[in-house]
Formats: C-alpha cells, structure tokens, sequence
C-alpha cells in the first residue's frame, strides 16, 4: 500500500475531486480495506443532491467489497478476520451496546443514524471526520471499530458481490419484515435493484404469486424482474392497477404489498388499494414530501399493518450472500454498469436516472 491514497469527493453543486489523502496509521482497534468494487446505491443520489451542502465534502459509497489489507491487534482480535480476507461491508457503525445493538437491530443505533441523528456511518460521512476515507468510492477505506463484516465467496464476481446489501434488504423486507412464504401473494412497487431484490426473496421464500409493477419507462426493468422469478409483471400505466392485480390474484388481492417505488405519495395510496382485508404493506422507498390525500379510515376497515422499513439485519445480508452464490437467479444481469474512480459523477448521475436509463445496478472499480 503506497503512501496515498486516491478518492473521489462529493462536492457542493453536483461535482465530484478525485483528490488524494495520506495513507492513515493503523491503530490497535482499526484497520484498512482495499477496495475492489463498491456499488452505487440509491441513496447516494439524495446524499449527493443535499450532503455535501450541509455536512461538507463526503467520500459516498458503501456497498463495498474489497480485501483487509491492514489490522490492529485487538481489531483481529475482536473482527475474527485476517490481512487478506475478502469481506463486504455493511454501512452501519454501530455502538454495541445500546438497547437497539443488544437485539439485534443496530442500523437504528443512533451512533450510525446519519437520517435523523448525528451518527457515522460509511459512505454518509463527511473527510472532516478523521480519517476521512469513510466511504467506498477511494482506493482504500478506513475499518472503523465497530466495523460489520461478511465473508465473500473467493468465486463470486466482485459487481455481484456488491449486492450484498441491496439483496440484503430485499430479504430482510420481503421475509424477515414482510412474512412472504408459501403460497403468497406479494406485489412489489418499483422495478429498481431494491424492487428487484424483494421479488427474488419473495420467490425464494415461495410465495405462489409474485408481481412487480413500474412505469412505461421500465420495460427493461420489468423483462428482467419475469427473469429474475416474479410470476406477473404491470406496467401501470397501460393497465388499471387494481384490476390487474384482482385479476392476477383471482380476486384475492395481494397478502403483502412492498412499496419501493420512488418518487411521491401515490404509490402508498396504491399499495393501501391493492392490499387484501388484514395485509401488510411496507413503505420503504423515501417519498420527498408528506403524503396530501390520505384516507387514515382505511387502515382499521381493512384491518391493515402498515409498517415503515429500512436497512437489513446481520442475518439477512448473510442469507443474501448465500442467495447470490447459490447462482439460481441471473443476478449478473442486475449489474448493468461499471464505472472507474475518475467517472462517479458520472455513476451518480446515471443512478439519479440522468443518466442510461436502462441501468439498474452501478458500481464503482477504484483500481480503473
């Protein structure tokens, strides 16, 4: 490792600086990573849009994957990986020991809630924080204390190895939120990585009737969710949403319906239409604005759980990791885009959909 370090730097007004930083000491509890490839997810959009403007420049980026390349003594120790190891991270850093991390939900630790809180967590902290190299768009990346590590298979492509997390939340929002099992129907809103990955999970978990609705513009999207194990696919905007899912369901409607479509509040008010008697929906995607027209009355008449998700668990990107290896689903397919550290504006920009419109997974090769 040289004694710098190349990064790309999220500025103020849409820009990105490959800049470079000093290789930072290793201390007893820390490490570093080199970084192989980290994927753009998106909400590095939003955090590109507004971050940098409020909290100063950020290296974005935590989808990462990469090799531990130095550790400390009692980083061994307490990490249980060696120099070498090729690991993903998760963005959390949590404390591990609040009520949150000793039950097994720290992404909503505080010391790594960066949404409503003063946390840090990689990819949304800004290079005034020492180290600076928080986030997965650098060659390099600093390995924080608190660092949550998963073990990669030696033969999985790095690009899909950067599904982790996306995965990742697709299971831990489809099943381990959401309940989808056998001989359940599940419709997912918003044919993205995320969208994708719910719909893969609920067809894992064997739900007998998966959909996925878009827009006119997803065609792509949708081809490859059919590929990808959903049952039916809408596209919206040439049918009328409730019947169509009537009539995919027989009438039943849907047992569970995963709001990921982004964008303004018509979706959820979707989801609560087609969503049977005594379902559950899941708002997952950020909307941007409060919600104007809203029919609370709906909730008790149809007796419905309406719940608010985020993030995954420890055991759901692990179940992730294992549902990519597993090669059952053309998860290479997903990985539309690679880009090198001197064009992640151009990354950004292409996730924020200013880009190819037929791009659904990026990520970010630093050593290109």
């Amino acid at each position: 490792m040289g004694s710098t370090i190349r990064a790309a730097v999220a500025l103020d007004q849409r820009q990105v600086e490959v800049r470079e930083f000093a290789t930072p000491a290793v201390e007893a509890d820390s490490g570093l990573l080199r970084v192989q490839r980290t994927g753009v997810c998106g909400s590095d959009w939003p955090y590109f849009l507004n971050y940098p403007k409020s909290k100063g420049p950020m290296i974005l980026g935590h989808e990462t994957v990469g090799f531990v390349a130095a550790l400390g003594r009692s980083a061994a120790l307490k990490w249980g990986v060696k120099e070498g190891d090729r690991v993903a991270l998760e963005e959390y850093l949590p404390c591990g020991h609040c009520p949150y991390c000793r039950t097994g939900d720290y992404r909503l630790c505080d010391a790594t809630d960066t949404l409503v809180g003063n946390g840090i967590r990689y990819g949304s902290t800004p290079i005034s924080v020492k180290p600076a190299l928080w986030g997965g768009y650098s060659q390099t990346q600093y390995l924080h204390p608190n660092t949550v590590f998963h073990a990669l298979p030696a033969a999985m492509p790095s690009a899909q190895a950067t599904l982790a997390l996306p995965v990742g939340n697709g299971v831990e929002w489809a099943v381990l939120q959401g309940r989808a099992a056998i001989g359940s129907a599940v419709v997912v809103q918003g044919p993205g990585q995320q969208g994708l990955a719910c719909a893969v999970a609920a067809r894992e978990a064997g739900a007998s009737c998966v959909i996925v609705t878009g827009l006119a513009g997803d065609g792509a999207r949708l081809e490859l969710a059919r590929a990808m194990g959903a049952h039916h696919t809408i596209n919206v905007q040439a049918e009328d949403l409730l019947e169509a899912v009537a009539d995919r369901t027989g009438g039943m409607m849907a047992d569970l319906v995963i709001d990921c479509a982004s964008g303004g509040g018509a979706s959820i008010l979707s989801a609560l239409q087609i969503v049977r008697k005594g379902g559950t929906v899941l708002l997952c995607g950020r909307k941007g604005q409060p919600l104007a027209e809203f029919d609370s009355d709906l909730l008790f008449r149809k007796n419905l759980t309406v719940k608010g998700v985020r993030g995954h668990s420890h055991q759901a990107v692990e179940l992730a990791i294992a549902l990519i290896a597993s090669g059952r689903y053309p998860f290479d397919r997903m990985c539309t885009h690679s880009f090198g550290l001197d064009q992640v504006r151009e990354a950004l920009l292409t996730v924020g959909r200013e880009g190819d419109a037929n791009a659904i997974h990026c990520s970010v090769d630093p050593n290109v």
